[in-house]
C-alpha cells in the first residue's frame, strides 16, 4: 500500500468537433470527502457520473473539479449570389453611362450592405454532441488519475517525514527512560528526608504509616507506564504506515493518545533533564500531528 496526501492539482484538455474543453480539479485537506463539481450549460447530466468516479478514487479531501468550455463561432462569411448580381448590374449600366468610368471594384460590391452575410452554425448531430461529451468525459478520467498521481506523490514525501519524527520520538522516549530510572527512588529519598525533618519537631503519625504515604507519592512519579505506552504507539503508528490506505482518521486518533501520554510524563516529571525531554518529546508529537493532518 501507498500513503495518499489529500492535497493535489492534475489539468487536461483537448479538443473535439468544434469544442474547446479544459478540466482543472484540485484537493485540500478535509474531514471527508467533499465534492464540488462547476459544470458549464449543457454538461450537467455528466455530475452523478463524476461524483461516483470521484467516490470511487478518493476517500478524503475537499475535491473541487471545474470545467470550462469554449465552442467555435462561426466567422466565415458567404456572399448573397441574388444581391451580388443585382448591384453588379446596378454598376455596370451606371459605368456605361458614365464616360470613361472605372468598372466596378469587386471589394466596393462587398462593401455594400446585404452582400455579405454570416454562415450560421450547423447545428450537431446526436452523434457529434455525444462525442464531445465523452471526449470531455474521458478528459475528466485523466484528469482525476494525475489528480489521484499527485496525491501518491504527495504522500511518498509524508511516509518519509513521518517516519523520521516517529523514529525522533522513539530516541526521545529511550532518553527519558534513562532520565526516569531512578527518579522513584530519588523522589522517595527526598520526600522521606522531609518527613524525617518535621518528624523530628512534631512526631505525630507513625513512622511505619508516613513511609508507606511517601512511598504511595514516589509511586505517583513513576513515568514507566506512560513510557510503555508511548513505546505501544509507536508500534501502532508503524502497523498503520504498513496499512497506508485511508489511515488519516486513526492516525489522528493515534497521535491524540501520544500526546495525552507526553503530557503525563511531563507532569510527573521531577527533574530538569526529564522536563525537557517531555517539551521536546511534545514538541516532536506537534509536528507529528501537523503532518497526519495531511493524510488522506
Amino acid at each position: 500500500m501507498t500513503l495518499a496526501s489529500m492535497t493535489g492539482f492534475a489539468r487536461t484538455d483537448g479538443t473535439e468537433g468544434g469544442l474547446t474543453w479544459a478540466w482543472e480539479l484540485r484537493s485540500v485537506n478535509g474531514r471527508g470527502l467533499d465534492v464540488r463539481l462547476r459544470l458549464p450549460g449543457g454538461f450537467d447530466a455528466l455530475e452523478p457520473v463524476l461524483r461516483e468516479a470521484i467516490g470511487k478514487r478518493l476517500k478524503r479531501g475537499n475535491v473541487t473539479a471545474n470545467l470550462t468550455v469554449k465552442r467555435e463561432e462561426a466567422a466565415r462569411y458567404v456572399a448573397d449570389p441574388a444581391a451580388l448580381e443585382q448591384l453588379l448590374r446596378l454598376a455596370l449600366d451606371l459605368a456605361e453611362r458614365i464616360p470613361g468610368a472605372a468598372p466596378p471594384r469587386p471589394e466596393a460590391l462587398l462593401a455594400l450592405p446585404g452582400v455579405l452575410r454570416q454562415e450560421t452554425r450547423e447545428v450537431l448531430s446526436e452523434a457529434a454532441e455525444a462525442a464531445q461529451i465523452e471526449a470531455v468525459r474521458g478528459g475528466f478520467t485523466a484528469a482525476l488519475e494525475g489528480l489521484q498521481a499527485a496525491r501518491l506523490s504527495e504522500g511518498a514525501r509524508l511516509d518519509a517525514t513521518l517516519r523520521t519524527l516517529l523514529g525522533e520520538i522513539a530516541a526521545l522516549c529511550a532518553r527519558a527512560a534513562v532520565e526516569a530510572a531512578d527518579q522513584p527512588a530519588a523522589q522517595q529519598a527526598r520526600m522521606l528526608e522531609t518527613v524525617r525533618g518535621l518528624l523530628a519537631e512534631v512526631p505525630a503519625l507513625p513512622a511505619e504509616r508516613i513511609a508507606q504515604e511517601v512511598a504511595i507519592l514516589a509511586g505517583k512519579s513513576d513515568v514507566r507506564e506512560e513510557l510503555d505506552r508511548l513505546d505501544a504507539h509507536l508500534h501502532a503508528a508503524d502497523t498503520l504506515l504498513a496499512d497506508a490506505e485511508a489511515i488519516g482518521r486513526r492516525f489522528d486518533f493515534l497521535v491524540q493518545e501520544f500526546n495525552r501520554e507526553a503530557n503525563t510524563l511531563c507532569s510527573k516529571s521531577a527533574s530538569v533533564a526529564l522536563t525537557a525531554t517531555g517539551l521536546k518529546l511534545k514538541a516532536t508529537i506537534e509536528q507529528l500531528r501537523e503532518q497526519v493532518q495531511n493524510i488522506e
